[in-house]
């Protein structure tokens, strides 16, 4: 057992289901930021302020822990692809990806309480759709639900069969929280991450 206490500054049971593979002792806090973008903002700086104001905005309140926060952002072109919200827009998204590629950019921010220290990292996972069908659409959003993702589908489950290819140098960026960097910055943090 560590000294720190770590947190998690989400309430994504994607992220939450990531961080408990590294085995360490977490709580989950919602971090209740306005994740509203920013009047000409790119979007790999809004995912990477967003996940900064989670994490800072959990540490102000519990002072001392190891805060993780990050946020996601999907992009068709420059299209950012929200999270569908309803079937029938789950569809109309993984209609308009059929064919298309798709860029996840996955930032995650760390606060150490103890020594004042943050960091930031941006994860890209490339995702190339193949051509779908709509009875195909049909199946997998009947199947799998995935109205609280960005861009309508995960890669989990029946998700994985609508790829010709993925391409990332962290799998885990694509579910939303990028393990590899993830485990570093926990080291960094004095955790025994593995």
């Amino acid at each position: 057992m560590f000294s720190k206490g770590l947190i998690l500054a989400s309430t994504s049971r994607y992220r939450r289901e990531l961080l408990e593979r590294l085995g360490l002792p977490f709580t989950c806090v919602a971090p209740e930021v306005d994740e509203s973008p920013v009047p000409g903002e790119p979007a790999g700086l809004m995912a990477v302020r967003l996940a900064r104001a989670k994490a800072e905005a959990i540490a102000s309140r519990h002072p001392g822990a190891v805060v993780i926060g990050s946020d996601q952002v999907a992009l068709r072109g420059v299209e950012v692809l929200g999270k569908p919200g309803t079937i029938e827009r789950c569809r109309e998204q993984l209609r308009a990806s059929s064919g298309q590629q798709v860029v996840f950019l996955t930032a995650v921010h760390v606060v150490d309480g103890d020594s004042g220290r943050s960091e930031s990292h941006v994860d890209e996972t490339v995702v190339r759709f193949r051509d779908l069908t709509d009875a195909e659409i049909n199946r997998y959003v009947d199947r799998e639900k995935p109205l609280d993702c960005a861009g309508g589908f995960t890669s989990e489950a029946l998700g994985i069969a609508l790829f010709d290819r993925i391409a990332s140098l962290d799998p885990t960026g694509l579910t939303g929280l990028p393990l590899i960097w993830v485990c570093a910055a926990l080291r960094r943090a004095g955790l025994p991450a593995p």
